[in-house]
């Protein structure tokens, strides 16, 4: 009896002493990810890493790392001239394969999100006088619209007190596109252009993290989403290269 509480008691010293190297293997490949993906040029800032799953050295044994979730709320997008916030990135990555040395990776799944608040958005718009060309409306050179959520699929825009109208948010690969603006009453009053549609306005994204893209408008609602306290970003990628 005493020998079998020996053993057992042994076994489960062991099994206590593999858990724990297992999760500080896991801490400190964590914190190098996080290094790398900085360093690679493919995010903006250092994220939280978590690699998800138990126990974690088989996968290191296979290459292979099953779940591996990506957050951070100090990343920026941008169209080549201007970058905006994007907050609250969180992003999922399902079958990473890694390089003995961790130098490259590729991920076979990946989806994620993000939000641009409507102020942000607003810098990636053309500025108001080029939009209201040839309106009778007191437009400044770098004026800018002010945007806020205007129900599903919708956002509204105003200059300074005037609603101008509402108009709808869609993409096209990164490319993202706001139409159907049409002068409200008001303004189409004081304008003189009553029922006036205003130009389609769009921006293409050319820095989204982590190597994946807006999700593809097809496929469902597509990657961009107007929300109370912002646009939604929504990501997706197949065959995306992480590190290398």
């Amino acid at each position: 009896m005493r020998g079998w509480l020996k053993a057992t008691i042994s076994l489960a010293v062991l099994c206590g002493l593999l858990v724990g190297a297992d999760r500080i293997a896991v801490g400190v490949a964590e914190d190098e990810a996080a290094d790398r993906i900085v360093k690679s040029g493919r995010m903006s800032q250092r994220p939280d890493v978590s690699i998800e799953g138990f126990p974690f050295l088989t996968q290191v044994l296979s290459m292979k790392l099953d779940d591996v979730r990506i957050s951070s709320d100090g990343l920026t997008v941008g169209d080549g001239s201007h970058q905006v916030a994007l907050h609250s990135f969180k992003a999922r990555l399902s079958g990473v394969k890694v390089s003995d040395s961790m130098n490259s990776a590729t991920v076979a799944g990946g989806t994620g999100s993000g939000v641009i608040s409507y102020p942000d958005l607003a810098q990636l718009l053309p500025p108001a006088s080029q939009l209201l060309h040839g309106t009778k409306l007191p437009v400044g050179g770098n004026s800018r619209l002010t945007l806020a959520y205007a129900g599903p699929g919708k956002v509204k825009a105003s200059l300074g007190p005037l609603a101008i109208g509402e108009g709808n948010v869609r993409n096209k690969g990164n490319t993202v596109m706001v139409d159907g603006f049409r002068l409200s009453s008001l303004v189409g009053a004081v304008a003189g252009l009553s029922g006036q549609q205003i130009e389609p306005m769009s921006f293409t994204l050319d820095s989204l993290p982590a190597g994946l893209k807006l999700a593809d408008e097809e496929g469902g609602s597509g990657g961009v989403t107007p929300l109370p306290e912002g646009l939604q970003l929504t990501f997706d990628g197949k065959d995306v290269k992480l590190l290398g």
